[in-house]
């Protein structure tokens, strides 16, 4: 199976090393063949009241397309917003989300988690 969830170690390190505060998670996603795209809906469906009940919210959900810079393109990208990696840890630790997230991790061969925060004056609102 490729490596498309984050491990212990890594999610250990980011709610001990994050601040406080809200993050956008950047999504790029690589479906798998035979039906990852079907999968990945049906997680999105399934994970809605998870991501709702810690208070996020996705911001953007797109296809991807042509590449302009790099060596592979990715399917979608997706924004999701969480007013704190608190939030995003209650969200993965939540009763049954393990079992919705076996959809995710069965529905891509390629996936990069990067949490972000604004450089700049603005904030999503």
């Amino acid at each position: 199976m490729p490596h498309v969830d984050p491990s212990a170690e890594d999610l250990a390190e980011f709610w001990a090393s994050a601040p406080d505060e809200p993050f956008v998670m950047l999504n790029l996603l690589r479906y798998a063949a035979d039906g990852g795209r079907e999968r990945y809906a049906e997680y999105l469906r399934r994970a809605a009241p998870y991501v709702e009940q810690v208070g996020a919210r996705v911001l953007y959900l797109g296809q991807g397309g042509p590449t302009l810079v790099g060596d592979e393109p990715w399917d979608s990208v997706m924004l999701v917003w969480y007013p704190s990696p608190g939030a995003f840890r209650r969200m993965l630790e939540a009763p049954g989300y393990a079992e919705v997230a076996e959809l995710r991790s069965a529905a891509l061969a390629a996936a990069v988690l990067e949490p972000t925060r604004p450089t700049g004056p603005s904030r999503p609102a």
